[in-house]
């Protein structure tokens, strides 16, 4: 069969159609599902993993907040890989060494070596996610389009449904490093598909030069700081030489950072987009609002498995209803794009975010599952009006040869926030345990009626003495955790309240490059 042909000087090539265009767009969804399958799936597993290496479930987090962070360093350089070694490579490149990393991932007999394993897998699945978006869009006809947004519209949104309960399950039944190993299958199965159907329809190559001390200053910059919320805590903050180290790199690397990707001729991040009112206010208000989400994933399915008694399965099912509405009501969304007020869209779905996770703060350890899974039910109506139209508000205005840059900007902005929020909330919740300990522990004492009279019913039971002292101990601590976790949903509900206006502030009208409807 003779290879297609570009169609067009830009080296476009003619539209797949039937057969061929779904089971490409199968073996995208696929890897697709696959890279964001594990940004959820270790969440519920965190307790397992580090039960597993021996350490800290706050040190298991690492787990995740590396993978995030390299995925988000790498994002900014999408557009450079794609351009200098052609999509179609790039995309199977990525997908084939994301298969290595997750298979040395469940080989890991400690955590260095995970972490490690996990930063290189981000580093190579970074460039995943916006190369496939671009290749599907290249291969769909114009007036089919808007039908291949929707398809990733849903992907994006099943998977964090699928990661709570798959990775649970995994945990419970096989044990954590299959977590990794089920990638092996899925990411053969897109590699080949899709270098099967698109090996003759690569994309235009440019040798562009790279911004290397760019990328160096954005590696060191953003890695020391990641670094620092990690192990700030274990490290007694500013008291430590090697945290303090840590913070003056990030601050002098993201100090120069900013005067340099300003005037390089060929920018690794380019920041003169947040020259645009829109994308400079919808870039931000998605970054903070998914360090909000992610802060309430992270802790939730923690706090269920170390304080309640959760199984790593049963806290995938309470964390995964989020999605459920998203999947009804995303499509309808799509469609009603051109006729919705976004900024009135957004609005609505912080409003959603604030009083579901506030309800969530009003709960403790008595509740059941159906009252913890609620609310998190509810939640998913505000996905919906969240992702799709803020995509669009903070697109509209950029120019068409600037989209690629400006989705790996707004990528890597909304990924290392989730990295950040991963280190932040834990390190919060465990001071507003210290916090409630101490002050609960005040109760515990001779002077206090209360105490006395407790004791007096724990010797009934033939608890007495110093089992007394660690049994009320272990009651404390229970409780110091459920009053902590409420705090922190607290302060993240209070975040979408004060996030309302600031959608406000940007301008109509929406439409792709500035103009459409609003």
């Amino acid at each position: 069969m003779a290879e297609p042909r570009p169609s067009a000087p830009g080296g476009d090539y003619p539209p797949l159609h039937g057969a061929t265009l779904m089971f490409l767009t199968a073996a995208i969804a696929a890897a697709s599902f696959m890279e964001i399958l594990d940004m959820n799936i270790v969440n519920v597993s965190v307790p397992a993993i580090s039960g597993s290496l021996g350490v800290s479930t706050a040190e298991g987090t690492w787990a995740v907040s590396s993978y995030m962070l390299a995925a988000a360093v790498m994002q900014p350089l999408t557009g450079w890989i794609g351009r200098r070694f052609g999509e179609v490579r790039t995309f199977v490149a990525s997908i084939l060494l994301f298969m290595v990393f997750s298979a040395v991932c469940g080989l890991a007999t400690s955590l260095p070596m995970l972490v490690t394993a996990r930063l290189i897998q981000g580093f190579v699945s970074g460039p995943m996610m916006s190369v496939a978006q671009a290749i599907l869009l290249r291969n769909y006809p114009i007036e089919r389009r808007g039908m291949a947004i929707a398809l990733w519209a849903m992907v994006i949104i099943v998977a964090p449904i699928f990661g709570p309960i798959i990775g649970g399950w995994i945990t419970d039944n096989l044990s954590w490093p299959w977590l990794f190993y089920i990638n092996l299958p899925v990411g053969a199965f897109s590699a080949i598909s899709c270098w099967m159907i698109l090996r003759h329809r690569e994309s235009k190559k440019m040798r562009l030069p790279i911004d290397a001390v760019g990328l160096l200053l954005l590696v060191v910059g953003v890695g020391s700081l990641q670094y620092m919320l990690d192990n700030g805590n274990d490290k007694d903050w500013f008291n430590s030489p090697v945290i303090l180290a840590a913070a003056s790199g990030a601050l002098v690397s993201l100090a120069f950072l900013i005067p340099w990707e300003l005037t390089d001729r060929h920018p690794i991040v380019d920041l003169h987009l947040f020259q645009q009112r829109n994308f400079r206010v919808g870039t931000i208000v998605v970054g903070v609002a998914y360090f909000g989400l992610s802060c309430v994933n992270i802790v939730f399915p923690l706090w269920l498995q170390t304080t309640l008694g959760y199984t790593a399965t049963w806290a995938g099912f309470a964390v995964a209803p989020v999605g459920l509405l998203a999947l009804v009501c995303a499509p309808i969304v799509g469609r009603n794009m051109n006729r919705m007020n976004l900024r009135l869209a957004a609005s609505f779905a912080f409003c959603v975010f604030a009083f579901s996770i506030y309800w969530t703060s009003t709960l403790n350890q008595d509740a059941s599952f159906g009252q913890f899974a609620l609310p998190r039910f509810v939640q998913g109506l505000g996905l919906a009006f969240f992702f799709l139209p803020l995509n669009q508000i903070l697109m509209s205005g950029v120019r068409s040869d600037d989209l690629a840059s400006a989705s790996g900007l707004s990528n890597f902005v909304r990924t290392m926030m989730g990295s950040f929020a991963t280190s932040v909330s834990v390190w919060l919740w465990n001071r507003r345990i210290d916090y409630h300990h101490a002050v609960l522990s005040e109760h515990v004492a001779n002077s206090a009626s209360g105490w006395v009279s407790y004791q007096g019913a724990l010797a009934a039971f033939g608890i007495h003495g110093a089992n007394a002292f660690q049994y009320v101990d272990r009651i404390i601590t229970e409780q110091a955790m459920t009053l902590g976790i409420n705090d922190v949903f607290r302060a993240v509900a209070l975040l979408y309240v004060l996030l309302i206006p600031l959608v406000w502030l940007s301008q109509p009208p929406f439409g792709a490059r500035g103009s459409g409807a609003h």
